[in-house]
């Protein structure tokens, strides 16, 4: 079996993701944290054993772009196919939680209900809590019984990260509505820039009245000179 695998960089609190896919789909989405890349990869090979890992930028480009779009709210859902390994009732969770809208919750109940196990409670809580496909298979969208956000895969910071963003585009409407353009720029303020002084060029001087100033200036010094003496 070959499973393909890329590391693509989300941003903070996510930081590096590994995303690893077999013949069939995706089978892997891990939040690395401080794993070396060989450690993450060691982690998953139980999994399926006797398989070759090999690094595929163009297997998985397509797939770490539309996670960007979605990050970045220009993409609501995820189109792949997926590959996900587990029990019966696990594969029921996942496959319910891919239903749940972008920008809405639910609770383990809801789901629980949902796949028709409203009393097994605790086996579709541990099912949202090792899905294998995290942002993928949105188990993030799960809150607890109080209505806050509960356990993660990721850690809560992580949780709570993805939570207000699509909190924030589902309310701006998605980056493909133009109200959203609307909204951003009316948090866009205008730099204040001081007014520049006006500076007036100076008055040219006429030529003809530099002229008859020079031609003045001529008579005055020749009155002022000596009359010549008369011959005797």
């Amino acid at each position: 079996m070959r499973i393909v695998y890329h590391v693509m960089a989300a941003p903070q609190p996510l930081g590096l993701l590994l995303l690893a896919a077999g013949d069939r789909g995706l089978r892997h989405v891990d939040f690395m944290d401080k794993k070396s890349l060989k450690r993450a990869i060691a982690a998953r090979e139980a999994a399926a054993p006797g398989a070759q890992w090999e690094p595929s930028l163009q297997d998985l480009r397509p797939l770490a772009d539309q996670i960007d779009e979605f990050l970045t709210g220009a993409r609501k859902t995820l189109e792949w196919q997926l590959d996900p390994q587990g029990d019966e009732l696990s594969i029921a969770v996942w496959k319910r939680l891919r239903t749940v809208p972008f920008g809405e919750t639910c609770t383990v109940a809801d789901l629980a209900r949902a796949i028709g196990q409203p009393r097994n409670l605790r086996a579709v809580a541990e099912a949202v809590l090792t899905n294998p496909l995290p942002i993928v298979i949105p188990c993030h969208r799960v809150l607890g019984a109080d209505g806050k956000p509960s356990n993660y895969v990721g850690g809560l910071p992580r949780k709570k990260y993805l939570l207000e963003l699509e909190s924030r585009f589902h309310k701006l409407g998605g980056l493909d509505d133009n109200r959203v353009i609307g909204e951003l720029t009316k948090r866009v303020r205008r730099p204040i820039t001081a007014a520049r002084a006006v500076v007036k060029p100076a008055a040219k001087k006429r030529a003809g009245s530099t002229t008859r100033s020079a031609g003045s200036t001529t008579a005055v010094t020749a009155s002022l000179k000596a009359p010549k003496k008369r011959p005797r």
